[in-house]
């Protein structure tokens, strides 16, 4: 769940929040796609045992899930500003 704000007179305007967040937003789903698209061969890793690279695409894998909920939250907020400006 995100927290998002209330727009009101006293706040930030919503359109000051939508292109901040959208802008964050775009960024975050460039580097997702650049992390995607990255190397994780298994040929650099076998030096290191069996379990390796198997350790490193979960890892992998990981850190593509956190980005993936980074841009969910940013993608919320743009949502929410848009409809309130």
């Amino acid at each position: 769940m995100t927290t998002l704000p209330t727009i009101h007179l006293n706040g930030t305007g919503a359109e000051s929040l939508f292109y901040e967040y959208h802008d964050a937003w775009q960024a975050l789903k460039k580097a997702r796609i650049a992390l995607a698209e990255t190397t994780c061969n298994a040929r650099d890793f076998y030096p290191q045992g069996d379990e390796a690279w198997h350790q490193a695409r979960f890892e992998r894998a990981e850190a593509l899930a956190k980005l993936d909920d980074v841009i969910g939250f940013a993608e919320a907020w743009v949502e929410h500003t848009n409809i309130n400006h």
